[in-house]
């Protein structure tokens, strides 16, 4: 099979309409097509659309030229050349799950590009605050050796739209132009619904253009849009994105978890006791809690267990029946008394002690 004059023209228009990696994928494209007819001519192609994306200008040169606004003088952007991390993230099964695919998406980019595909380039991560989304991103950088670029929306947000507009899509190009991940934190503060009487026309235009940027975004790079608030999205947004990460507060095995990895082994048989007095808490929270329990304990020179125990027992009270009924049985297991349990969780002694001889029974909210 050769190649037809509408190909040639297909080709020459996305090269010269500024769209190298829609002019990369039709080239691989065209090679396939005419492998069995002309294999030399095919991995010509090939080698030439793979030296194209490798001839990119060097990272170092394009970081040099972070944006800035024109009044303020300020940069537009935080960038970060090599990401490093305190911790590692802290997953369910299915974000876990979505990150794998997205890694072995870009580890296998040629096996891709020969069956007409890109790997993901946009993703979307919603949930509250606290709960691994910025985190996420910055692993994803680390993993993938690329350069992190935030844009925090909220902060570029100027009583001059048209300012604001000049901002983000300077922001947009240099980042498309580093082949990077960029990270826009707080997404919902541009991307509203366009129905939102209260925003002005020129708002909204922005928002269709932010989601041509994202249909259009270059595979060389990845874009994630981060949103505490994804009510307010416009419901446009969400089909824009190759994936829809959802992230929320940590079950009581990943809240045990984290705790595990900030505290040491001396503490070790708090550590369930803690994950259910921290029930219902974000990450950014639990680390927060158990930090200031630290620094509590160094000052007052008080053993971390007992500073730890009486954040049990304020975190206690809250709880619902069955939760401070499971949290006794864990104290005791913990090699707590009866005296001690009843002081951490405010159940009384004979509760306590039924409690333990019913160990293993389902128990409801209201028992």
């Amino acid at each position: 099979m050769e190649i037809s004059d509408a190909d040639l023209v297909q080709l020459l228009r996305m090269a010269l309409s500024g769209k190298p990696d829609d002019a990369i994928m039709f080239t691989r494209r065209l090679a396939k097509k005419i492998r069995t007819a002309a294999p030399e001519a095919a991995d010509s192609l090939m080698k030439l659309a793979k030296d194209y994306r490798n001839s990119t200008p060097t990272r170092s040169s394009t970081l040099a030229n972070l944006p800035v606004d024109l009044e303020s003088r300020l940069e537009l952007a935080k960038v970060e050349r090599q990401v490093s991390l305190a911790a590692e993230p802290i997953w369910n099964a299915a974000i876990h799950g979505a990150f794998e695919q997205i890694v072995l998406e870009r580890m296998n980019e040629e096996a891709l590009a020969h069956a007409n595909l890109h790997p993901a380039k946009s993703l979307l991560f919603v949930g509250p605050p606290g709960v691994g989304k910025t985190l996420s991103a910055r692993w994803l950088a680390r993993r993938l050796n690329m350069p992190l670029v935030t844009l925090d929306l909220a902060a570029v947000m100027s009583s001059f739209l048209g300012r604001t507009g000049n901002n983000l899509r300077n922001v947009l190009d240099y980042a498309k132009g580093l082949g990077c991940i960029l990270l826009l934190d707080e997404f919902d503060a541009i991307a509203k619904r366009r129905d939102d009487a209260v925003e002005v026309g020129e708002l909204k235009r922005l928002v269709t253009v932010l989601l041509q940027e994202i249909d259009q975004w270059p595979a060389s790079g990845i874009l994630i849009a981060a949103t505490n608030h994804s009510e307010l999205l416009d419901p446009a947004v969400w089909r824009r994105f190759d994936f829809v990460i959802e992230f929320d507060v940590p079950d009581d095995e990943n809240t045990r978890r984290v705790i595990t990895q900030l505290l040491d082994g001396d503490t070790a048989g708090l550590h369930a006791a803690l994950a259910i007095a921290l029930k219902g808490m974000s990450y950014s929270d639990i680390e927060r809690e158990i930090l200031r329990a630290k620094r509590k304990a160094v000052i007052s020179e008080t053993p971390l267990s007992r500073i730890l125990e009486a954040l049990i027992s304020e975190r206690s009270r809250p709880l619902t029946l069955k939760d401070r009924k499971r949290l006794a049985s864990e104290l005791q297991s913990a090699g707590y008394g009866q005296r001690s349990t009843n002081r951490l969780t405010g159940l009384s002694r004979d509760t306590i002690r039924h409690n333990e001889n019913a160990a293993g029974e389902p128990e409801s909210d209201n028992g």
